[in-house]
This record gives C-alpha cells, sequence and structure tokens, in this order.
C-alpha cells in the first residue's frame, strides 16, 4: 500500500516538473525577442547579449517553481538580466574610459625617447619619501584633488599642498631629470 501511494507521489511530481519545463519553455518562445533586446541593450554587444540572456534563463529556470505570480516573471527576469549584467561590469577591470575629448597623440616625437623619459621620471619618483611619491601619483596620475588626496591619506589638505609643493620643487631640482636642458623645458615635458 506504502509503495503505490510514493509510486503515484513521484508520478504527480514527474507530471508537475514537466508542466512546469512545459510552462517556461512556452514563456520564452512567446518573450526569446523582448527578453534578447533587453540582454542586447544592457550590454551593446550580440555576443555578450546572448550570453547574459542565457545565464538568466537558466537562473530564472532554477526559480521557476518558486515564482508564483508569473505576470511577474517579465520584470524578474529583467532584473536578473540586470544584476548579472552589473556583477559582471564590476568583476571586469576597465582600461579606458569614454571621455568627450580625444586624448593627445604623440605627434612626431620620438617613441623611444618618451619611453626613456617616463623611466627616468619613475626613477626619480622613486627616490622621493613614500608619502611624497604617493601625493603626486593620486595628484597627476589619478587626477585627484587635494581634499581627495586629504581623505585617502587621512591628513589635512593643507599637509597635502604643502608636501606637494616640495615634491615638485625636489623633482624640479633633480640633475638626471634636468640633465642637458633649461630647468623649465625639461620639468615641463614632464608634467604636461
Amino acid at each position: 500500500m506504502g509503495g503505490t501511494g510514493e509510486t503515484a507521489c513521484r508520478e504527480a511530481t514527474g507530471e508537475q516538473a514537466s508542466l512546469s519545463e512545459a510552462e517556461f519553455t512556452a514563456y520564452v518562445q512567446e518573450r526569446r525577442a523582448s527578453l534578447y533586446a533587453t540582454a542586447y541593450h544592457l550590454t551593446g554587444d550580440r555576443y555578450e547579449a546572448e550570453d547574459l540572456l542565457q545565464s538568466a534563463l537558466f537562473s530564472t529556470y532554477r526559480a521557476w517553481d518558486r515564482i508564483s505570480d508569473k505576470a511577474a516573471v517579465g520584470g524578474y527576469l529583467r532584473r536578473t538580466m540586470t544584476n548579472l549584467h552589473i556583477s559582471a561590469w564590476r568583476r571586469r577591470k576597465l582600461n579606458e574610459y569614454p571621455t568627450e575629448e580625444l586624448p593627445e597623440t604623440a605627434g612626431d616625437t620620438d617613441a623611444m625617447r618618451g619611453t626613456e623619459l617616463r623611466t627616468v621620471l619613475w626613477q626619480a619618483l622613486a627616490r622621493l619619501p613614500e608619502q611624497q611619491r604617493t601625493m603626486l601619483v593620486l595628484r597627476y596620475y589619478e587626477g585627484r584633488t587635494d581634499p581627495e588626496i586629504a581623505e585617502i591619506l587621512g591628513i589635512s589638505v593643507g599637509t597635502v599642498k604643502s608636501s606637494i609643493w616640495r615634491s615638485l620643487r625636489r623633482l624640479r631640482e633633480d640633475e638626471v631629470l634636468s640633465f642637458g636642458r633649461d630647468e623649465e623645458e625639461s620639468f615641463g615635458e614632464l608634467v604636461a
């Protein structure tokens, strides 16, 4: 008697799973164009949109039986795609940032000379005390303001200003950086 009840329960569960799968498949087939459009608008790339949609559909399929209001599935899927896209975007390291202006081109300058100059500059920076070097990097390489630098380093804005001034003065006086040129010419090229 117990065996017949268990068998009936398993058959009912199997039928329910088949029904859920059929509902999910019908839902996806009916709305696949709009779902793909949403994924494409999030990513801006056909292949990334396909991957994003596939991941969101997989996640939704696993949760299908827990979604009681099937009318809200569209919102659930869009939210899932958005969350997955944001997570992927946060993990991705961006090396380029969009700007309103194009960066300056190297032009007719000797490419090797620029590389040598950067090497000499980094060597000069390495000779500075760590905190001064950090401030210069934050200011000139990361484009931070004095208050931002002060907050990051936990010091006053006045300390940041005076330390940067002293650091720049030390770099201007550095013999390696100004070798064979006047002070204004050599330092102007390094900061620009």
